[in-house]
């Protein structure tokens, strides 16, 4: 479903028995026009570009027809800009054009609209006019007679409106670019939404995916520089569209969303009436909100718009990153605050899915980025099929740093999903990068959604609200990529970043369901792991550093007191800790840990009992004990014994003649 198709404001509308309708259509004259699909001669129900392709090579004026009406009214469009800026009266005529762009866009049809549909959510990228213009693309465009909408719903449901409907609107409340939308109440007294879809709806969308195909293939071919498949883009564009035009289809992927994120506590997904659904009908629970692009109306209702918007990131976060089902069209108008303060997603036609590898590619990209590590981000381009297996890396990893080095600034919080786009961009024409074409949704997902952000707060980040969910991703997921992801990040050449840690912990701690307990049981399943061995090593190695530090510190401080009371000179000089940055990072990391949700040391106690009697624990004791007493045992030879040694030999006057060198025998048979 595009747009909005169902109610998107506050507004009342009366309802009627649709018996007592007139003739009267709002704004259109009724057309010449059949239930059926318009006189459809290609029909087929899901998307098939090589059966299309057959279909249309052989009828040259129908496409090259199609094609001049979309090419000439952006020229004529062009040209007009070109003249206005001739004459100086851009600002004059930009409201006039910003019209001309809009009606153009809603004469050609469904997948043009949708084009418009996501500029309008981009006011970082669209001149205010033509945005105010475009934003009607989302559901006020055009709607269709009546009687074709009561046709379809006679053909689909079988019967007549006024015998399936206690009531009806008179007119469409929202038209969009795939269906109208009527205000209904059921006879059981439910206030549903009744989408219904446009004629002849199929055979324009197909006709125009075939000359977007071949005029990809063409690009493809004669432009070397893209290396994206094209083709394939449009392929997984037009799919998610057929999809679209099938609301049963709709139906089924909004009950899976409710089922995926409906139990989030401020999101809201609208009842499916299966009764009364068919493939040109959805009848669903009516929904009364307020636009997210709207702040003022919102602030008015006492709803924090801002707050909102932070849902809709968290929420879109784990659609892509946690189950992969994720809605592809967030615009404007698929996205209301209720009156009770929460989001409510709309029209789920265009849904798209994220592969496993996928989830865990975006998120070690979005770490390695946001630290830094280029060269982890060129290896996870290659993972996310940006970049080939045999691709040569070398350049690319200095590429990323120039780029991204000054795009970051000092603070993740500086950057936009926008900005890392730009700065791709550059990158795609120097080095072989191809999108894929699974990414095309989203990024498309990604920049509307920002887009919204942005009207409501010019200074939001996506990465900033977005990072405190990969963070607790990174602590609590126990799969393997994740976990290799994390000691990646921790640890470098055999040091361990505590720096790190703490900005994860921090970070992790910002999230809106981050429980410290569930960290906790997975961080202790993990360190006694098979494969946790390594970090068991490396906390056996600082303990042993540290308690030895320690140990140390106490004897020349215990020393030095001693000394002092019995008048003798302090000689030894104090030595140095090992690793006095760890303790203090220790120390800052157990009063974020304090207050952390989830934490009770009370809790926490009686587990230690456990943790001691572990066979691991056991083992990491003794490899304690053992690097102490080597230590010690180590330094009592070099400071006592050698040093003993050698005062001896200074006292003598001589050393002992140097032992002679070993010489190994000739080798046999020249061998």
């Amino acid at each position: 479903m595009a747009a909005t198709d169902v109610p998107t404001t506050t507004v009342e509308y009366e309802l009627i028995p649709p018996s007592q309708l007139g003739d009267d259509v709002w704004g259109i004259k009724p057309e010449e026009e059949s239930a059926e699909d318009s006189g459809t001669e290609f029909v087929q129900m899901g998307y098939d570009p090589m059966a299309i392709a057959e279909y249309y090579q052989n009828k040259f004026l129908q496409v090259w027809s199609r094609l001049f009406n979309i090419v000439w009214p952006f020229l004529s469009f062009a040209l007009s800009l070109w003249w206005d800026k001739k004459t100086g009266r851009v600002a004059q005529n930009q409201q006039k054009r910003a019209i001309a762009i809009r009606e153009i866009l809603t004469k050609l049809g469904p997948a043009y609209i949708k084009v418009g549909q996501a500029l309008s959510s981009r006011p970082d990228l669209v001149p205010p006019l033509y945005l105010e213009e475009l934003t009607k693309l989302q559901d006020q465009l055009p709607p269709f007679p009546n009687e074709v909408a009561y046709q379809f719903i006679e053909e689909e449901l079988g019967d007549s409106p006024d015998q399936i409907y206690l009531e009806i609107s008179p007119r469409p409340v929202a038209a969009a670019s795939l269906g109208q939308v009527y205000k209904g109440k059921l006879k059981t007294g439910e206030i549903v939404a009744i989408k219904v879809q446009r004629p002849g709806l199929r055979e324009t969308i197909t006709l125009d995916l075939y000359i977007l195909r071949q005029l990809a293939a063409q690009v493809k071919k004669n432009f070397k520089q893209v290396r994206s498949d094209l083709v394939a883009i449009m392929d997984e564009f037009g799919g998610r569209i057929y999809e679209e035009m099938d609301y049963t289809q709709e139906g089924r992927n909004a009950e899976r969303f409710a089922q995926l994120y409906g139990q989030l506590p401020e999101i809201y997904v609208p009842k499916i009436y299966w009764e009364y659904t068919q493939r040109r009908v959805l009848t669903m629970e009516w929904i009364d909100g307020i636009k997210l692009t709207e702040p003022e109306k919102l602030t008015a209702k006492g709803i924090d718009a801002c707050h909102l918007i932070d849902v809709g990131v968290q929420c879109s976060l784990r659609q892509l990153l946690e189950h992969g089902f994720f809605h592809a069209d967030p615009h404007p108008g698929n996205l209301l605050g209720t009156l009770d303060g929460k989001l409510a997603y709309l029209d789920f036609g265009m849904m798209s899915q994220v592969k496993p590898y996928q989830r865990y590619g975006l998120i070690e990209a979005v770490v390695h980025l946001v630290n830094r590590d280029f060269e982890g981000l060129a290896k996870d381009y290659v993972k996310l099929e940006f970049l080939t297996p045999d691709t040569d890396l070398r350049p690319i990893v200095p590429a990323f740093a120039n780029v991204f080095n000054g795009a970051l600034g000092a603070s993740v919080a500086e950057l936009n999903f926008k900005s890392i786009t730009d700065q791709l961009s550059e990158l795609m024409y120097e080095y072989p990068f191809s999108v894929p074409a699974y990414y095309a949704l989203i990024i498309r997902s990604l920049v509307t959604l920002e887009g919204i952000a942005i009207r409501v707060d010019p200074n939001f980040k996506v990465l900033s609200k977005a990072y405190p969910y990969i963070a607790k991703r990174l602590l609590t997921d126990p799969s393997t990529e994740l976990r290799s992801s994390l000691r990646d990040l921790l640890f470098k050449d055999g040091s361990f970043r505590w720096n790190r840690l703490e900005n994860l912990l921090r970070n992790a701690s910002n999230s809106s369901d981050y429980d410290f307990s569930t960290v906790l049981d997975q961080s202790l399943d993990f360190l006694f792991s098979e494969r946790g061995a390594f970090i068991r090593e490396y906390l056996v190695d600082e303990i042993v550093k540290n308690a030895d530090a320690f140990g140390r510190q106490t004897w020349y401080n215990f020393n030095r007191e001693l000394r002092e009371r019995i008048g003798l000179k302090v000689e030894e000089a104090a030595p140095a800790p090992a690793t006095p940055a760890s303790l203090e990072y220790i120390k800052r990391i157990w009063d974020i840990i304090q207050q952390s949700q989830g934490f009770d040391l009370m809790k926490l106690l009686p587990e230690i009992p456990k943790l001691l009697m572990k066979e691991e624990t056991q083992r990491m004791g003794q490899k304690i004990v053992s690097g102490l007493t080597q230590r010690a045992v180590a330094r009592f030879i070099r400071e006592v014994l050698l040093q003993d040694s050698d005062q001896d030999l200074l006292q003598n006057g001589s050393y002992p003649p140097p032992l002679p060198k070993l010489a190994l025998p000739p080798a046999a048979n020249g061998t």
